[in-house]
Parts: C-alpha cells; sequence; structure tokens
C-alpha cells in the first residue's frame, strides 16, 4: 500500500520566491485577464521612487534614500495597496499623452489662439484666462522631474495617502537610527509641517478649479474643451473635466483612459460637447495598447 504524506506546500525560503508564487497564483486564478505590461511596471516604479525621494527630502535631507529604497525594494513597500492606484494613474496618463504627442495634429502658426487654445506667445499683457492657462500648464510642468519623467507633485498626493506615506519614511529612519527620541520628535515635526505646507500648496486640482470657472464666467468652458480635443491636449481637458465633475485630476484622468467609448459623453457631460468633438479623443484612446477598460470582464482585458 502506498504512503500517504500530508502536504504543507513548497517551504518559502526567500521574499523573492514568496512574490512569484504570489504573481502566479494571481495569473492562474484570472489567465485571461489583462495584466501589467513591462513598461507599466517600469513607469509606476519610477513614479513611485521618484516620489518617496522626494518626500525623504521633505522629512530630512539626511535620510539615505538608496538605503531606503533598496530595503523597500527587497521587503516591499509598507503603503503599496494605497500609492498603486496613484502612481498607475499617473503612468497611464503619461502614456496616453506620449503616444498621441507622435501623432498629435500641428496648428497652423497663423491660427488665431483665442477661447479655443493657448494664449499667443510674446503677449506683452495677458488676459485672467491667459494667466489661469499658464498657471494650469506651471502645475502640470510640477509632475514631471527634471529629466522629464513623470512624477507625482506633493500639492497633487491626496492628504491621506501623503501622511501615510510620510510616516513610512520616518519609521524606516528610525529603526535605521536605532529610535532616537531627539530624532523622532524631530520627524514628528516634520511629518506635520509637510502635511500642513500642502493644505497651502497650489497644484494641478487647484489651478483647473480656477481655470474652470474663468471659462464659465466667459462663456467659453465648451469651445475650449472642443478645442483641446482637436489639439490632443489632454491635460486641458482632463483639468475642464475634473473641475467641471467635481473630481481630482488623477481621478479623472484614470476614468476617461479606462472608459467605454459609450461612458465618454457621460464622463464628459458637464462640458457640453456635440458627439463630433468627441471623435478625436475616442480614436487617441484606442490607440493606447494595453489600456485597462472599465468594462472589461475576466477575458477581454489586454494582456503583456
Amino acid at each position: 500500500m502506498a504512503e500517504s504524506f500530508t502536504s504543507t506546500g513548497p517551504d518559502l525560503p526567500s521574499p523573492t520566491l514568496s512574490a512569484r508564487l504570489r504573481e502566479l497564483a494571481a495569473y492562474l486564478a484570472a489567465p485571461t485577464a489583462g495584466h501589467l505590461t513591462e513598461e507599466q511596471r517600469a513607469l509606476s516604479l519610477g513614479i513611485a521612487r521618484r516620489l518617496v525621494t522626494t518626500l525623504a527630502a521633505e522629512l530630512d535631507v539626511g535620510i539615505n534614500v538608496t538605503a531606503l529604497w533598496d530595503d523597500w525594494l527587497a521587503g516591499g513597500i509598507p503603503s503599496a495597496e494605497r500609492l498603486a492606484p496613484a502612481c498607475f494613474a499617473r503612468g497611464e496618463e503619461h502614456r496616453w499623452r506620449q503616444q498621441s504627442a507622435q501623432s498629435a495634429p500641428t496648428v497652423s502658426p497663423g491660427t488665431a489662439e483665442t477661447a479655443d487654445g493657448p494664449p499667443a506667445a510674446g503677449e506683452s499683457e495677458l488676459s485672467d484666462t491667459d494667466r489661469a492657462f499658464l498657471a494650469l500648464r506651471i502645475a502640470d510642468r510640477r509632475r514631471f522631474d527634471a529629466l522629464g519623467n513623470p512624477a507625482i507633485a506633493v500639492a497633487d498626493l491626496d492628504p491621506d495617502l501623503l501622511r501615510a506615506l510620510l510616516l513610512d519614511i520616518a519609521a524606516w529612519w528610525l529603526a535605521r537610527d536605532k529610535g532616537d527620541g531627539n530624532r523622532a520628535a524631530a520627524l514628528g515635526d516634520a511629518v506635520r509641517t509637510t502635511g500642513e505646507a500642502q493644505q497651502s500648496a497650489t497644484g494641478i486640482d487647484a489651478e483647473a478649479k480656477a481655470y474652470h470657472a474663468i471659462l464659465i464666467a466667459n462663456g467659453d468652458l465648451s469651445a475650449v474643451a472642443a478645442g483641446a480635443i482637436a489639439r490632443h491636449d489632454w491635460t486641458t481637458l482632463v483639468a475642464l473635466a475634473a473641475a467641471a465633475g467635481k473630481r481630482r485630476y488623477a481621478d479623472m484622468a484614470l476614468a476617461l483612459i479606462t472608459a467605454e467609448v459609450a461612458a465618454l459623453p457621460v464622463l464628459l457631460a458637464p462640458l457640453r460637447l456635440d458627439s463630433a468633438a468627441l471623435a478625436p479623443l475616442e480614436a487617441s484612446l484606442a490607440m493606447l495598447p494595453a489600456r485597462a477598460l472599465a468594462g472589461d470582464d475576466a477575458g477581454s482585458g489586454a494582456t503583456a
């Protein structure tokens, strides 16, 4: 008679093996569902690292960011579940804009840039509308690092996520510094100060609301939104849609990128656009590879 053995599964000698098996289990649970591409993984990881680097510097310039990141890469980012949506949204927006920039229609230099577009270069005095548009552009530029890589500005981060990341970094630094009491007090003050500073900072959400309010007052909202779509100016479109829908910029960007065609008119309804104006947007989104659609079932997602 054959002997029976009780299997408790394989030993897991390393975090790497454990992670690989968890990833495989997730894949086997839904093998036909969409999975991240290498580009999406790299973008999200880079965005996370740039954010952690920025926040560590906010807390204490003496923090060894390289050691911090190496530890978190090996053991996992403490707030990964909360950080993932923010990094994924920023990465997908960047992919969309990069792809669209390669095929965006050119605007004739002689075209008048009125309510349908950005302010003309070289104007000695800017209107309130032009100033609001430029402020939006400046806020968007802060969402990149010096080399043009996508990042998340501290001003644009969800306050709860900001606090969680600051506390995670502070805890790592204290553990490495063997819990020095003076260091703990200083880090606690830095966490509070950084959170307070964010409340008064002006990010892309605030600038989007300001630009939207001016366009509403001038009766130009629909024209500007339609012009943004025609030029593939997705920053302006997302900003106006977010402000009109009372949503965060990042949330609206991800909602548009993952939306089925039939859902776009609903998302953009507050902008009062006609169906023909949406055609360039629909075409641009359709060209984005490995796009996760909100209406995907287990068998229709894009795969890596």
